[in-house]
């Protein structure tokens, strides 16, 4: 197999080194539009670098990986649907609805695949409480609570560029929350805090943003989120029943510490960031990819999925704009299958 990667920063990167080495990819062809990055980033795996994407197209490849900066998402998505290609991209599939429907709608039409890179789904700890949560363990679901903290801001360049911190940050719970209950979020009431660096003011954006989410079975969630945890990287999810809980995160690596005279001591190593925390779902979801595009097994994350975490993210950043709940059926794009 054949595979263009098409960004080659943080991500592309990793996902290269990933695919290098699986056994069922012969080799791969990439590109970026830094061509001196994508042409050491070929030497160091022994690849091939192409000058621009027409040559990723040109050349001949049997699937895509697209880990540009978003804003070229979902042009590449319609060109690789066009050119009857499967695609691998990082979320998200656009920064707006529409250019999110129309992208969906190409694939559909060219009976292409398309699996966005939400790799939670792809995680021992998120897989655990997915299976405790439909295997009745918990009982009935009464609360969940999910939490993303990065250790150290991005780059203020960057944070105009990213769609704000729910769309960027908050759509991995959004996401997973809908995977592990098999419920949709029916209603959000959001705020954010914009009181750290000045640059997020700048950017219009926040650097702490929370969310209280109610689920189409009445279930109770809040997400939370923050740019500014020095701590360490965390991130968890609470999953509470009248049966059981349960805690997605907690190990000795989680960047907290406790009060209580008894409690665990501090971690010595704590996580540091998203790539370290989830190395091996990185590499889960790209192996489910091959298999995808091999005929061996369905698509774990179609467009429609990646659609509906945007959707509460789009419908919290109204909210939180608004100061008001804000139903999801306000939104377009409503239709879906019923959750993975």
């Amino acid at each position: 197999m054949r595979i263009g990667v098409i960004g080659t920063g943080r991500i592309g990167t990793i996902h290269a080194n990933t695919l290098s080495r699986h056994r069922e990819v012969g080799s791969l062809i990439l590109t970026d539009a830094d061509g001196a990055r994508a042409q050491e980033l070929a030497h160091r795996l022994g690849e091939t670098a192409a000058p621009g994407v027409d040559e990723i197209f040109k050349w001949g490849v049997d699937a895509v990986v697209i880990t540009t900066a978003t804003s070229a998402h979902a042009e590449l998505i319609g060109r690789a649907a066009r050119s009857g290609l499967p695609v691998f991209c990082e979320k998200p599939i656009a920064l707006d609805l529409p250019g999110t429907l129309q992208a969906i709608a190409e694939v559909e039409t060219a009976g292409t695949i398309l699996q966005m890179g939400f790799q939670r789904r792809f995680d021992a700890g998120y897989t655990g409480a997915r299976e405790a949560v439909r295997s009745g363990r918990l009982g009935r679901l009464h609360t969940v609570r999910a939490l993303t903290s990065d250790q150290a801001p991005p780059p203020a360049e960057w944070l105009p560029l990213s769609g704000g911190l729910y769309r960027d940050t908050l759509i991995h719970d959004f996401d997973i929350l809908r995977w592990v209950t098999g419920h949709e979020i029916v209603d959000v009431y959001a705020a954010g805090s914009d009181a750290g660096p000045p640059m997020f003011r700048a950017a219009g954006d926040v650097d702490t943003a929370a969310a209280v989410l109610t689920l189409d079975d009445g279930t109770l969630a809040t997400a939370t989120a923050t740019r500014l945890n020095g701590a360490g990287y965390d991130v968890r999810m609470e999953l509470a029943g009248e049966l059981d809980q349960v805690v997605v995160g907690l190990d000795d690596r989680t960047p907290i510490a406790s009060t209580e005279p008894t409690g665990p001591p501090a971690a010595d190593k704590p996580w540091t960031g998203f790539l370290e925390r989830f190395g091996p779902a990185y590499e889960a979801e790209l192996a489910a990819f091959i298999e995808v595009v091999r005929g061996e097994r369905a698509n774990p994350c179609d467009g429609r999925e990646a659609l509906q975490a945007l959707r509460v993210a789009e419908a919290c950043e109204v909210s939180r704009r608004e100061r008001r709940a804000v139903r999801l059926a306000e939104l377009p794009g409503g239709t879906s299958a019923a959750v993975l």
